[in-house]
C-alpha cells in the first residue's frame, strides 16, 4: 500500500489539466522485483510520441499477467509517460504499461485517442512476447489522462475513430476503467464551470490557455467537435465497469462532470462507482488516503483478476479534506 501511495502522489502532482509542458523528470528507482522494457514503439516509424514503457515482474508467474494501461495527464499539452505513477501495481500481480501520445500543439483530436487505442492493440498483438493476458486489460489516468481513459472505455471496439498504426485484427476494448477527475462532456463543461464557484477564474474558455478548446482546435460551442471528444457520447450497455474519483472542489474539471457521467453510465446499466472526495481539489492528499487506494486496488482485482469481492465506496467522512485555499494557475 505504501508503494502504491508513493507513486500515486507523483501521479496526482503531475496530472493537472492545465499543466504546461515540463521537462522530463529523472528516472525513478524501480521497486524491487520490477523490470522495465522502455521506449517501445507501438507504431513502427511513427511519431516520436508513439512509444510506451512496459513494467513487468522480474520473475514471471506461470499465468499471463493482467495489464493496467496508464495514460498520463497534462492538459493534452504536456506530461510524461515516465516515471509511471502506478508501477507499484506490478507488485500486486499486474503488468503495467505507460503510454505517451501526441499533444494538442502537434496534433488535434482525435489523434490522442487514436494513439491510445493503437497502443492497446499493439500490446495485445505482443501479448505472448511479454506474457500478457489480452482478455484482462484495464486503463487508468487522471485529468486529461482520465478523459482519455474514459474515452477508451466508452469508444473501445466501436470503430468511432479510424485506426492507425496497424494491428487492426486486435481489439481496443478494455475490461475496466479508473477515471480520476477526467472531463466527460465538453458540451456541458462551460455551463457547469460557470455554475460552480470552485471553478471560476481558473482560465478563460476558448482562449489560448484553455486546454479544452486547444484539444479540439475550435471553440467549445462547436457542438459536433465537442460531442466527438466526449466520452459520454459513446456510451453503450456493454461498456466496461468504471471507477470514478473526483473532488468536490476541483477548479479545473467541474465535479459535476463526473456526476453527470456516472448517472449516464447507470442509465445504460454499466457498473459504475463514483467516489466523491469532499473538499478535494484537482488532486491532493485525499486521493492517496489508504481507503481510496484500497478501493482502487480492489476494483482492478475484481475486474482484471477475478477476485470475489464487493466494491464498496469509502464513506465520505473518511476522505473529507479542507478545501484548497487557491486554484493553481493554468
Amino acid at each position: 500500500m505504501k508503494l502504491l501511495s508513493f507513486f500515486l502522489l507523483s501521479f496526482l502532482a503531475a496530472s493537472g489539466l492545465a499543466d504546461p509542458v515540463k521537462p522530463a523528470p529523472q528516472p525513478p528507482v524501480l521497486p524491487d522485483g520490477v523490470r522495465l522494457e522502455g521506449d517501445l514503439a507501438y507504431i513502427p516509424d511513427g511519431d516520436e510520441a508513439h512509444r510506451l514503457d512496459l513494467y513487468l515482474p522480474r520473475e514471471l508467474p506461470a499465468s499471463p499477467l493482467p495489464l493496467i494501461v496508464h495514460l498520463h495527464g497534462g492538459g493534452w499539452m504536456g506530461g510524461n509517460k515516465f516515471p509511471c505513477p502506478v508501477v507499484g501495481m506490478v507488485r500486486e500481480g499486474y503488468a503495467v504499461a505507460s503510454v505517451e501520445y501526441r499533444f494538442s500543439q502537434k496534433a488535434k483530436f482525435p489523434a490522442q485517442i487514436q494513439d491510445c487505442q493503437a497502443a492497446i492493440r499493439w500490446l495485445r498483438a505482443n501479448a505472448v512476447k511479454y506474457h500478457l493476458n489480452p482478455e484482462k486489460v484495464g486503463v487508468v489516468g487522471g485529468s486529461a489522462g482520465g478523459h482519455l481513459s474514459a474515452l477508451v472505455g466508452t469508444a473501445g471496439g466501436t470503430g468511432a475513430f479510424p485506426a492507425i498504426g496497424g494491428n487492426e485484427d486486435q481489439s481496443d476494448r478494455v475490461q475496466a476503467v479508473c477515471d480520476i477527475f477526467g472531463p466527460a462532456d465538453f458540451t456541458t463543461v462551460v455551463g457547469q464551470a460557470a455554475a460552480d464557484p470552485n471553478v471560476k477564474n481558473v482560465f478563460t474558455f476558448n482562449s489560448p490557455k484553455d486546454p479544452y478548446s486547444q484539444l479540439i482546435g475550435v471553440p467549445l460551442e462547436t457542438t459536433e467537435k465537442s460531442r466527438a471528444v466526449s466520452p459520454v457520447t459513446y456510451l453503450s450497455e456493454d461498456d466496461p465497469p468504471f471507477l470514478i474519483l473526483h473532488g468536490t472542489h476541483d477548479a479545473l474539471v467541474p465535479y459535476a462532470q463526473s456526476v453527470q457521467f456516472a448517472e449516464a453510465l447507470r442509465e445504460k446499466g454499466v457498473p459504475v462507482w463514483l467516489q466523491t472526495l469532499p473538499g478535494a481539489g484537482h488532486g491532493g492528499p485525499a486521493f492517496t488516503k489508504a481507503p481510496v487506494l484500497k478501493l482502487m486496488k480492489g476494483f482492478f482485482a475484481k475486474f482484471l483478476r477475478g477476485a470475489d469481492l464487493e466494491i464498496i465506496l469509502v464513506p465520505e467522512a473518511e476522505v473529507t479534506v479542507a478545501p484548497p485555499t487557491s486554484s493553481a494557475a493554468p
